[in-house]
């Protein structure tokens, strides 16, 4: 079976988001780590976590560990994709962010598909229509 890598950039963050078809569920188009973080804001919902939070969690979880400034970085490109949200509190070390898991898993991901299915329809919008009308 050939594994078919297709690379769509976010509009907003620019952030690479590499769709891998032999993959399955969100490991598709996220590294494990970041599949963790998701996971975390999740089961944090409505409260939020602030990065050193996930951090930890996520490194606790995974057989190696992750930089705390990739945390961040994914994080903060998240917020830029309107996939999470965030305030920010006053703590030590000075201002934090604590983000939020603006959407639950299954919204999450039918948001996912749809920026990409969009996405699809802009850069092949003819080859897109005749691939849905022979799927369905």
């Amino acid at each position: 079976m050939f594994k078919i890598k297709v690379k769509v950039y976010f509009l907003r963050s620019g952030m690479p988001l590499q769709v891998e078809v032999s993959e399955n569920g969100l490991a598709m188009f996220f590294k494990d780590w970041q599949v963790k973080v998701l996971k975390v804001l999740w089961e944090k919902r409505p409260e939020g976590a602030n990065s050193r939070e996930v951090f930890y969690k996520v490194n606790e979880l995974l057989s190696d560990s992750i930089s705390r400034a990739s945390v961040i970085n994914f994080l903060n490109a998240m917020v830029d994709e309107e996939y999470l949200n965030y305030s920010e509190r006053t703590g030590k070390g000075g201002h934090q962010r604590v983000y939020y898991a603006k959407y639950d898993e299954t919204k999450f991901k039918e948001n996912l598909v749809k920026s990409i299915l969009a996405k699809f329809l802009e850069e092949y919008p003819d080859a897109m229509k005749v691939a849905i009308q022979r799927s369905v």
